[in-house]
């Protein structure tokens, strides 16, 4: 399975990942705040399509080993989404991004495969190449602490992986 996400359309994006199930235990992690804060960001969430999910990022609380982030995210950022799709413990997705006329999509689906669970995570409607740039380097890093974190293994540093692949989604993408 390639960790790279692919383009399976020009604004989305698709990464797969295999994962120690069972399949709750994989939803707890898409769905439960403290859970989720080890992986990609805290926050509450209304399990009901409609309802808002709040997603507040302080990568100093992720399981990876420490790095310095860049300034800008030195304090964190935070994100109110609102619920697509929710179809325990298969489907979740919400809203993702900033500006109201430039919303896109993320959706995770989970398929069980025996002990383990496929994670299929799909960035829909990226407004632009820019964003599907922003995007690409962020899930494969996140995604890959998500997979360490469930096989008891600390990630490396989240920044000097995701300013590597940052780099190699770039020439992946044809970005100049």
């Amino acid at each position: 399975m390639d960790k790279y996400g692919t383009l399976i359309a020009p604004n989305t994006i698709q990464f797969k990942r295999l994962l120690p199930g069972p399949i709750e235990r994989v939803w707890a992690y898409l769905t439960e705040s403290d859970k989720r804060s080890k992986w990609l960001a805290s926050g509450d969430m209304e399990l009901r399509v409609g309802g808002e999910a709040h997603l507040n990022w302080l990568h100093s609380n992720l399981d990876a080993a420490p790095s310095e982030a860049p300034e800008r995210y030195k304090n964190g950022h935070s994100m109110t989404a609102t619920i697509t799709r929710c179809e325990p413990p298969k489907v979740l997705g919400y809203t993702w991004g900033a500006r109201a006329e430039a919303l896109s999509e993320v959706v995770f689906e989970l398929s069980e495969q025996g002990e383990e669970v496929l994670l299929v995570l799909t960035h829909h409607r990226l407004p632009n190449q820019n964003d599907l740039l922003g995007v690409s380097g962020g899930w494969h890093t996140h995604l890959d602490i998500l997979v360490e974190h469930l096989n008891g293994r600390t990630s490396p540093a989240f920044w000097v992986k995701h300013t590597g692949l940052h780099a190699e989604y770039k020439e992946r993408q044809g970005v100049a």
